[in-house]
């Protein structure tokens, strides 16, 4: 189920019900009628095709698979923090930021201009703030735009995992599991672990989203994404983000296959041209104190890249070096193109595990998943 077809009030009313166990008190709680709470917490079980509610004399009884979906719907609800918040609005911030213009979300969703600007519109008077500003042909979230976008792009993963639990208690194992792939989880990690869980779980939706940690974090503290998986950042990027080690990695120097070094010095390896990923990442750091431990000063890199498949060509042109993990050139290493030149100074290692966001309460599912790429 599309969780753009559900409708905020009845959510709220279904909460309060499920908090105060009886209509009377759950209609004054949302101010609207018992009969109009009645007839609302009647659309959403029809939507959702699940009795939520034993109704008895003493009151309104929650049934088992009420009460996890109650609470996912009160983190969203928390995340969208406004009464008169409805779906309608949310989802046209969330298409306006995602689209970057009314015309491209018009054309990318279906819904016409005229109905995004009104919906866009009562959203601000609702809010009492600006949340877009004209840019050209696009617009631009204001900051308190940026804000609300993000608590509503959280509430929609709430209530997409609450969806996928709902599934789960009519037997049907089914969701999907968005995943943003660091380089390193790329080559062995990751694989292993999408295998296995397909094999478990084959109606299970995996989507993987590739970039490097800066371009992945934001999405996840969005709740574009469920997790990241690559080398983590000390110090940690925030409080707003768990990082969990799965292991620790140990990079090598490697060359192309024809290379002259052999068991060089650490003043031999500065003496060639280097590709290593960028300032900003912990690879650098690592290959930077690789000199500094030896008392030199890191050679000027010719060549900033990130890429281990543009690294791999660039290695077979010449005498260039790199520092990387063994596994994410495996093939061109059995094939013979590559070669490791030698083993890093002892010390010299990456951190490999999970990010996720603070607070974060996986599904089954996506708890499934975490526990296989652990063990894998």
């Amino acid at each position: 189920m599309d969780t753009a077809k559900l409708n905020l009030r009845h959510l709220r009313a279904f909460v309060e019900t499920v908090r105060l166990g009886r209509i009377s008190a759950a209609a004054e709680a949302v101010h609207v009628s018992q009969p109009a709470l009645t007839q609302g917490l009647a659309k959403l079980e029809a939507q959702l095709g699940l009795r939520l509610f034993d109704r008895q004399p003493e009151g309104m009884i929650a049934t088992d698979g009420a009460g996890p979906f109650a609470a996912r719907v009160t983190r969203a609800l928390g995340h969208i923090n406004n009464h008169r918040v409805t779906m309608t609005q949310m989802q046209a911030l969330i298409t306006l930021a995602t689209y970057g213009s009314y015309a491209e979300a018009s054309a990318g969703t279906g819904t016409s201009e005229p109905a995004l600007h009104r919906a866009i519109q009562d959203l601000t008077i609702a809010l009492g703030k600006p949340l877009v500003e004209r840019r050209g042909r696009g617009v631009m979230l204001t900051e308190a735009g940026r804000r609300v976008v993000r608590g509503f792009r959280l509430a929609r993963a709430e209530l997409m995992a609450g969806l996928s639990e709902l599934e789960a208690l009519r037997g049907r194992e089914v969701g999907r599991i968005v995943i943003g792939a660091m380089p390193l989880s790329r080559a062995r990690l990751l694989p292993a672990a999408v295998a296995a869980f397909h094999s478990a779980y084959p109606d299970v939706e995996i989507v993987i989203v590739e970039g490097a940690h800066a371009e992945l974090i934001e999405p996840l503290r969005d709740g574009e994404l469920d997790l990241l998986i690559g080398a983590l950042r000390y110090p940690p990027p925030g409080d707003d983000v768990v990082q969990t080690p799965v292991f620790d990695d140990h990079p090598v120097i490697i060359g192309r296959h024809a290379h002259p070094l052999h068991t060089p010095t650490i003043a031999d390896l500065a003496g060639y041209p280097w590709i290593i990923s960028g300032a900003s990442t912990p690879l650098r750091a690592q290959w930077e104190k690789m000199f500094t431990q030896a008392g030199l000063a890191p050679p000027h890199v010719p060549i900033e890249c990130g890429s281990v498949i543009t690294i791999r060509q660039i290695l077979l042109q010449g005498d260039y070096l790199t520092l990387l993990s063994a596994d994410q050139v495996r093939v061109e290493l059995e094939a013979g193109w590559l070669r490791v030149i030698c083993d890093a100074p002892a010390g010299l290692i990456r951190t490999i595990g999970v990010t996720t966001r603070s607070g974060w309460t996986p599904t089954r599912l996506q708890q499934a998943f975490i526990t296989i790429l652990m063990t894998s």
